[in-house]
């Protein structure tokens, strides 16, 4: 079975903290990303004995998002975050407290630590919040400080301390990569490279200078990433069903493999790959509802494509680079199809029944 929530964070770490900032009795908390992905947060919230949870709170980079109003009564804060899917792998969260239960859909579970079908468990990170005399927020985890209103903050960070601002412009690049625009590097430095990739997708899209700044760029810019390439390499889900993709690149510690990699049907999703790589290799697998493979028309085979390059892959989200001998690190040996892409400006893997 592969993992259903598989999500990206790049090679970021997802940290998490919170500080409160001395103030009136009305304490609203508030969640800020600064990282360079779109992501859905959960809130768990216990208080003598009960947990509860509630979700989902979707937050762009560099984007503060009040998710709980007026006081904050909670022995015990916790926050669950993911990257959206069509990011693909990333590597697990830093730390986690409790695993508390999750549902698919805007939810809230008032008994979070005994999940009923179809919620599932997910691990969440306790939030310790602390005073200031100040009223500023600083994280106790990623470090770096920013300005705040009196309440509750929790900050969403990665490795690069992005600040709010450079959160936003890193997420825009990041998202600009895999829709085939060269606005490397992903940093959060404006620059003339970032400048440009950003005007040629507006003018691609028929949009103005304006929107730039507009609430909906990130849909937007999501939207191009599920679409098929004009450029460069792409999936495209043409099943009833959700894929799981996993992507194969030639690197100078050899083959790389990364997954997983969802594809809802119906959509396009192009990895996310550096450079212009000649070759790569590719496999995909059909999954349920429940993320359990779907079986093909037989009933005994499972309903994927590949070929013949056998790489290792796990039911977890993965990058691996060693593919030697894949049972004995209790790895699955799967074939991956070879993708030549030559000089073809666009090559578009699409997965049919």
């Amino acid at each position: 079975m592969r993992s259903k929530g598989a999500t990206a964070m790049g090679a970021a770490a997802l940290a998490l903290s919170a500080l409160a900032a001395a103030g009136p009795a009305r304490a609203d908390l508030k969640i800020c990303n600064r990282l360079s992905f779109v992501v859905e947060a959960a809130l768990g919230l216990e208080e003598k004995g009960a947990t509860a949870t509630r979700g989902w709170f979707r937050l762009d980079p560099g984007q503060c998002r009040v998710v709980l109003q007026g006081t904050v009564e909670a022995e015990q804060i916790f926050l669950h975050a993911r990257a959206l899917p069509v990011y693909g792998p990333s590597p697990e969260p830093q730390s986690g407290h409790a695993d508390l239960c999750i549902a698919d859909g805007d939810f809230v579970i008032a008994a979070a630590r005994a999940c009923r079908p179809p919620q599932r468990f997910a691990r969440f990170t306790a939030v310790k919040p602390s005073e200031t005399q100040e009223g500023v927020v600083a994280g106790v985890v990623a470090g770096g400080a920013a300005g705040g209103a009196a309440g509750l903050v929790a900050a969403l960070a990665e490795e690069a301390e992005y600040s709010e601002e450079q959160a936003r412009l890193a997420g825009i690049q990041r998202l600009l990569v895999m829709a085939g625009y060269d606005a490397n590097p992903v940093d959060g430095v404006a620059g003339p490279k970032t400048e440009a990739a950003i005007a040629q997708f507006l003018k691609d899209r028929g949009l103005g200078a304006q929107a730039k700044d507009a609430p909906d760029l990130f849909d937007r810019l999501i939207e191009t990433v599920q679409q098929p390439a004009a450029t460069g390499f792409s999936w495209c889900n043409d099943t009833r069903y959700a894929v799981l993709a996993a992507v194969g690149t030639d690197e100078k510690r050899g083959i790389v493999a990364r997954g997983w990699y969802r594809i809802e049907p119906g959509k396009c999703l192009r990895p996310d790959l550096e450079g212009r790589p000649r070759r790569l290799y590719s496999f995909g697998e059909a999954v349920d509802r429940d993320g359990q493979p779907v079986r093909g028309g037989t009933g005994t085979g499972r309903l994927s494509w590949g070929g013949d390059t056998t790489l290792c892959t796990r039911e977890a989200r993965f990058e691996l680079s060693d593919h030697k001998d894949c049972a004995a690190a209790g790895l699955d040996a799967t074939g991956f199809a070879t993708i030549d892409l030559g000089a073809q400006p666009a090559t578009t893997v699409r997965f049919r029944e």
